[in-house]
This record gives C-alpha cells, sequence and structure tokens, in this order.
C-alpha cells in the first residue's frame, strides 16, 4: 500500500514538472543570473526550494472545478400546468415574472383585458399606478396585497385586485406572482341601487304622500259630511296613488338596467317592424292629443344587436314624449335611417315649442324637468329619458338631442 501510494505521488510529481516546465527553466535561469551576480549560492538555493515547493503543492491539489450556474427559469411544463389550472376559471388571472413582465393570462383574462403576448411588461398594459404600486411591492416583501379597482371602458366595472407569491417548480427561486381579478361590479351595484332608491323615492313620495294625508285629514273633519268634497278627494287621491305607482313602477325598472347595464344584449332584431309596432301601439294616445304620427322606413332591413323589449320601452317613450309635449306642432315624425355598412337610426321629431339650449345637456337626469308643472299635469315621472339613456348605453348606443326653441326637438338613437 506504502509503495503504491509512493507511486501515485511521483507519478502527480511527473505530470506536475511536465505541466509546469516552462516555469521550472525560468526559475533555473533566474537561480543562475542571481548566483553570477554575487548572491550566495546557499540563499539561492534555499529561495529556488521554497519556490518549487509552492509551485508543486499549487498544481497538487487544484480547485476543483466550478460548475456553470444556470439562472433559474420556470419551466415550460410548469407553465402549461398553470394555464390548464387557470383556464378553468372564470375569474381574470396573470402570471407575473419577478422582472414584471407577463409570463401568461387566462382565458376570462383575454376575454376581459384583450391579448397580452408573453414576456409583455406589465406596466404596458396595465394603466393604473395603483395595481403597479401593489405588484411591486408584493415582489419586493413577498407579502399578499389587494386594492379595489374601477374600470370605466369598454363598460363600468369594478374589480378586488389581488398579487400573491406562488413557488412554482423544485427551484428554490422559481418564484411567480399571481394576480387575480374578481369582479365585484354587482355589489357595487346592488349598493347604488338600494341608496338611490332610497333617497330618489324618498324625495319623489314626499309630495303626493303629503297630499294624501291631507285630503284623509279633510275627509275625517271638516269634509265628513261633505258629498261633493268627498268624491272630488278621492278622484285626486286615486291620481296621486296611480302617481306613486308610476313613480315606483319607474325606479324599479331603472334599478333592474343599471344591474345589467355592462352585458350588451345580442339578439338581431330588425327595427322597421319594431317601429311599426310602437306606432300602433301609440295611435289611440296620438290621436286623444290631436298628433299624427308618421312613419318613414326603407325598403332594406336594418338590423341591430339588441333586446326587443328594451328597444320597444325606448321608442315608446320617445314618440309619447314627442306627443304630449310636441302636440302643438300636430306631427310627430319618425324616420329610419342606416343598414348594411352604415350605422342604424332612429329620429323622432316633433314641431312643438321645444327645449331651451341650456336644459338639454340634463334632461337624461333622473327627476330633471324643463317644466314642472307641464310635466306632472302631463303624468310624467321625470324617469322616462333616464330610463332611456340606460337602455342606450347597455347596448352601446347614443342619444343626441337637438331642439331649437319654437321649431320642435329632434331626439336621435345611433346605433
Amino acid at each position: 500500500m506504502i509503495l503504491e501510494d509512493t507511486a501515485n505521488v511521483w507519478e502527480r510529481l511527473k505530470q506536475t514538472a511536465r505541466s509546469e516546465i516552462w516555469i521550472i527553466g525560468l526559475s533555473v535561469a533566474a537561480a543562475v543570473v542571481l548566483v553570477l551576480s554575487g548572491i550566495h549560492t546557499a540563499a539561492v538555493l534555499l529561495f529556488w526550494l521554497v519556490w518549487m515547493i509552492v509551485l508543486f503543492n499549487r498544481s497538487a491539489d487544484p480547485k476543483p472545478p466550478v460548475a456553470a450556474v444556470a439562472p433559474s427559469v420556470v419551466e415550460e411544463t410548469d407553465l402549461d400546468m398553470l394555464a390548464t389550472v387557470f383556464n378553468a376559471l372564470d375569474t381574470p388571472i396573470l402570471v407575473i415574472a419577478p422582472d414584471e413582465t407577463v409570463l401568461l393570462q387566462n382565458q376570462a383574462a383575454e376575454k376581459a383585458f384583450g391579448t397580452i403576448p408573453p414576456n409583455t411588461d406589465l406596466s404596458a398594459r396595465v394603466r393604473s399606478p395603483g395595481i403597479l404600486d401593489m405588484v411591486r411591492e408584493t415582489i419586493v416583501t413577498g407579502k399578499v396585497n389587494q386594492i379595489e379597482h374601477s374600470e370605466r371602458f369598454p363598460s363600468e366595472a369594478v374589480y378586488m385586485v389581488r398579487v400573491a407569491p406562488a413557488q412554482v417548480g423544485q427551484q428554490t427561486d422559481g418564484r411567480l406572482y399571481i394576480l387575480s381579478y374578481r369582479d365585484i361590479s354587482q355589489a357595487r351595484r346592488i349598493d347604488r341601487m338600494r341608496s338611490d332608491f332610497v333617497a330618489n323615492a324618498s324625495h319623489e313620495l314626499r309630495t303626493p304622500l303629503a297630499s294624501l294625508r291631507g285630503f284623509i285629514e279633510t275627509l275625517q273633519g271638516p269634509a265628513r259630511n261633505d258629498q261633493k268634497a268627498h268624491e272630488k278627494f278621492l278622484g285626486i287621491m286615486h291620481e296621486q296613488a296611480t302617481r306613486m305607482s308610476r313613480l315606483v313602477d319607474d325606479l324599479l325598472s331603472l334599478s333592474r338596467l343599471e344591474l345589467k347595464s355592462h352585458i350588451a344584449p345580442d339578439e338581431a332584431i330588425n327595427l322597421a317592424p319594431l317601429l311599426g309596432h310602437v306606432r300602433d301601439a301609440l295611435a289611440p294616445l296620438a290621436e286623444d292629443v290631436g298628433v299624427e304620427i308618421s312613419l318613414i322606413v326603407p325598403d332594406d332591413p336594418v338590423i341591430v344587436q339588441g333586446d326587443r323589449d328594451e328597444l320597444t320601452e325606448v321608442f315608446e317613450n320617445l314618440i309619447e314624449n314627442a306627443c304630449k309635449y310636441g302636440q302643438e306642432g300636430k306631427k310627430v315624425e319618425v324616420t329610419l335611417s342606416g343598414g348594411g355598412d352604415m350605422p342604424a337610426e332612429v329620429s323622432v321629431r316633433d314641431h312643438g315649442p321645444g327645449i331651451p339650449a341650456e336644459h338639454v345637456p340634463r334632461i337624461t337626469e333622473r327627476f330633471y324637468r324643463v317644466n314642472v308643472e307641464a310635466s306632472r299635469s302631463k303624468k310624467g315621472t321625470g324617469l322616462g329619458l333616464a330610463i332611456v339613456k340606460h337602455i342606450l348605453t347597455r347596448h352601446r348606443a347614443r342619444l343626441l338631442v337637438q331642439s331649437e326653441v319654437g321649431k320642435g326637438t329632434v331626439f336621435t338613437v345611433r346605433f
């Protein structure tokens, strides 16, 4: 065993001498020069021996080669597995790398925000400073964060946005960040609907309720035995109760529309027969107020995506308003145009007194009335045009109003 070890040592020394031959030769030449220059031979020999010992020890104990460490990268198979799982969810989800690039998005996120190519910088597609700051804080601290975020386009939506770190794969540094959007729009709409309904109902119901209370007290007191007063007051009370019923119906209708305003209808509707049906339904009212309704439609069908009942309500409201408030002109003209490559338009024109310019921007507000007495005398609730606006918002359509005092008003619905 000793002989074998000695042989191994001599073999290593031979290999070292062969690999370091140039250094050994230079050291011998340097030693000869030092001796010839007058330095003591023993000192030079001692220095040369120390140098050889250091040289051979360095070569005999080489450092093991250092394996190249590749940067930790999440395997494609891991991303494919994440995509499969997240695509089964209806919550929009983005997977973010530590360098703030988007590695993947699920199908719900693609539907909500459009396609985001892999390795796109998050700040190039998410414009909210609050979300970006939240993601960066989580990347630095490793803690879960969430904020409430509102979107305005293509429709109003409210999300609870949450980011959390996730360990993916076997690598110790294979960390990713999951950015999820939970839609809480429905809850916010219900809260707003509840508060708006209470505020609007309490405001608008106060007057008819006060009238009913006053008439009841009168019938119970001074007019207890007055038959004529009974008939008169009961007629007024019936009218006020009917007005409250219409008001509550309109408020409920408006609230229902607000709940589904972000869902665009997809039924194909031919506008020409729908407008003909509305004209026939309103013919008795037009006859009572002395107004003629004319309908002009093209020969080719004009198709839009919509909800038949809601569009019927829109045009009933517009044509009824034209008959009631423009009855002095004795004529209401309903015109359908467009179709094919052109946007569909329905215009309702009356020849009444018109609307002063300062009122036009506000006529679709709730309970806004140009003339309060005229509106109430014609049994209006002040919510008709607000309902029209919400229906058209859901249909991704616009309501345009043109009016000139003394020349009438034109309401145009453009799809």
